[in-house]
């Protein structure tokens, strides 16, 4: 809950009087931190809550938000100057064995020699107590590490980080552990009611990951994930968390834990921090696997799936649009079981029957009230898995990244979109939720509605000759087009190439960048359309005398678009460039009399000199005079991606008297 902004520091601190009069409510949930006032300790919630009342007239219910460091309820609370102390946590409420309440000496050169640092210390012996070192492949615990808590080896009862590195000791006084140790002060500990029993994450649907997870980090006191009896920490990646806070949520129906006032999610370790996404990577794998694309293409392709998740692949068939498609998302998802399909994506061929909604979203049975009759291409399916994993992210307060899923409609203009799709086009502009059907029947596993989450990518491909079906400016403002053309020189490199296909080499291979790609995707923007206001006019004026121009809807893409494949390592015109190819030509189409207006006006703005551009480019071209590749090297053309493109559309034009953005 977003707590009321106009909370000041005088409710507050009437908040404060009523608790003096009225004493703190016995069901205050302050456990482990105080608000320091006068002298005297109260419960932060109860503050903010009581506060409520003389901002607006009414008290908040303390379940409806969370206490703790960094949530908005502290904030509010230091923002007005409250001091908020961390209790002494009783010796009670976690395993005897696993901390000890304890003065440390740190020895730190930043502090003065011998003063002494009062905290929690977790202690976890790493010899034997005559000082061999049996573990001598371990490496020691370091300040950032996230922690597991163990339960004698049996269940996951708590987690935290390391706030300070491994301190070595020669035995804990006041405790049954008297030989060689380590002391490590941890900040923000979570204890998990009920604990983890570890059989929840170690089952066959998690096992696999769990082991490549386990395998890749430098795991405490084993190489794997299942350890020895008596260890009682392990290092966590965030990959690791975020499966444990998934069972957590599904275990604790549907609620994460609060203990602390603190979400699982919150940890943050600069030694498992995300893996900055990399395109280069996966273009390095394609190739690996005998698929020849282009550097640009795969960056625009990327980039335009976190623009937003609606792509659309248009151009010549057999050009490797689908395979693309499937490569990128075979490469990043989770491998998945031995003779199972993959969870995270599909690849459906659209049908020329296809004139309504159910192949894709399927129906309710006519023959039983009782039942929903679920596509079995496993479009809906898929659908489900990637809301209910985007659902554990807006419960985690946006923290626990979600994985990413993908659709692939191939051909997907072989029938009407605009009948089958129309459910999407709609919610991915309302955001509203798509009806599926009314049956109240418990036994029934389809919802009754359901929103495409931000975290399923739609992508269509798209071939152009008379047995399909061209595509309305609705669908094409949607999207972003991307364009797929052979040269000669990709025929030259692929005839070349003595590397067989083999699309099982990308299996699973960028699955640990999938966080940063989502990361990526899901980032809010701003539009930043300064530095190409001018060009956009431009733009903007020549094409509404053609009926195509363009709306505050693509006009915000462009900037997402730019931003994201300035993120990916794109500069200078070119990012303006490939925004004008994908999201302003598209919708351009018509006869030789519109379009020979049109179109030289709109390939001057590519040009930095356009006082000849009939002459020395299109009539050129048209007369096969000039080529691609001289386009390519002139350097007069500031947009070239674009400019070639218009050339080529003129070209059609005029020769065919008709011209569209997918036949050119």
């Amino acid at each position: 809950m977003a707590l009321p902004i106009n909370i000041t520091k005088e409710h507050l601190i009437k908040a404060i009087e009523k608790i003096d009069v009225e004493g703190i409510p016995q069901d205050a949930d302050s456990q482990y931190y105080d608000v320091v006032y006068n002298g005297k300790n109260y419960p932060p919630k109860v503050i903010v809550s009581y506060a409520n009342i003389f901002a607006n007239g009414e008290e908040i219910n303390r379940n409806s938000f969370s206490g703790g460091i960094g949530t908005p309820c502290f904030k509010l609370l230091e923002k007005n100057g409250f001091e908020i102390l961390q209790k002494n946590m009783k010796q009670t409420d976690i395993p005897k064995r696993y901390w000890i309440e304890k003065t440390i000496v740190t020895g730190r050169p930043d502090r003065n020699e011998g003063e002494r640092a009062l905290g929690k210390a977790l202690w976890s012996p790493q010899k034997s107590k005559d000082g061999s070192d049996i573990y001598k492949n371990m490496r020691l615990v370091q300040r950032g590490d996230i922690v597991l808590h163990l339960i004698n080896n049996k269940s996951i009862s708590g987690i935290s980080i390391v706030k300070e590195k491994a301190i070595e000791t020669n035995g804990v006084e006041g405790t049954e552990w008297d030989g060689p140790a380590y002391l490590i002060e941890l900040d923000d500990y979570i204890l998990l009611h009920p604990a983890i029993d570890r059989k929840h994450i170690l089952n066959e649907s998690y096992s696999n990951d769990l082991l490549q997870i386990a395998n890749s980090s430098e795991v405490f006191f084993n190489s794997k994930l299942d350890l020895r009896q008596g260890a009682y920490l392990t290092p966590c990646s965030n990959e690791l968390l975020s499966l444990i806070n998934e069972v957590y949520f599904k275990l604790s129906a549907n609620n994460l834990p609060h203990t602390n006032g603190i979400k699982l999610n919150s940890f943050t370790s600069p030694k498992m921090a995300q893996i900055n996404f990399s395109y280069k990577s996966f273009h390095e794998k394609s190739k690996e696997a005998g698929l020849i694309f282009s550097p640009q293409l795969i960056q625009r392709f990327i980039a335009s799936l976190c623009t937003k998740p609606f792509v659309i692949c248009s151009g010549l068939s057999g050009s490797g649009k689908t395979k693309l498609a499937q490569a990128f998302a075979q490469w990043i998802c989770y491998k998945e079981a031995d003779g199972e399909k993959n969870e995270q994506y599909c690849i459906v061929p659209v049908g020329a029957d296809w004139t309504n909604r159910e192949p894709l979203l399927g129906y309710p049975n006519a023959l039983n009230k009782e039942e929903y009759v679920s596509p079995e291409n496993g479009v809906l399916d898929l659908m489900i898995r990637a809301k209910k994993e985007f659902d554990i992210y807006e419960a985690s307060d946006k923290k626990i990244i979600p994985k990413p899923y993908f659709l692939i409609l191939d051909e997907m203009n072989l029938s009407h979109v605009e009948r089958y799709f129309a459910d999407f086009l709609s919610t991915m502009e309302s955001g509203e939720n798509i009806p599926l059907h009314k049956i109240e029947s418990e036994s029934q596993e389809i919802p009754q509605s359901i929103k495409l989450p931000r975290n399923l990518f739609i992508i269509g491909t798209v071939n152009i000759d008379e047995t399909t079906y061209m595509f309305s400016p609705k669908v094409l403002d949607r999207a972003n087009t991307i364009e797929f053309r052979l040269i000669e020189d990709d025929l030259v490199k692929f005839i070349a190439s003595e590397i067989k296909l083999n699309m099982d080499i990308l299996t699973a291979q960028g699955a640990n960048m999938g966080e940063s790609f989502m990361a990526m995707a899901l980032q809010e923007t701003d539009k930043n359309l300064k530095p190409s206001e001018a060009v956009l006019k431009l733009f903007f004026s020549e094409l509404k005398k053609s009926g195509a121009e363009f709306g505050y809807r693509t006009a915000s893409e462009i900037g997402r678009l730019m931003y994201m494949l300035k993120e990916l390592g794109e500069a200078g015109d070119t990012l303006l460039d490939i925004a004008i190819m994908q999201k302003l030509l598209p919708k351009l189409h018509g006869s030789r009399n519109k379009l020979t207006k049109v179109l030289p006006i709109l390939g001057g703005f590519c040009l930095t000199d356009n006082s000849k551009i009939k002459e020395d480019y299109l009539d050129k071209f048209v007369s096969n005079s000039l080529t691609e590749e001289d386009l390519k090297s002139d350097e007069k053309i500031k947009y070239k991606i674009s400019f070639e493109k218009i050339c080529r559309m003129y070209k059609n034009a005029v020769e065919n008297g008709f011209a569209s953005y997918a036949e050119a």
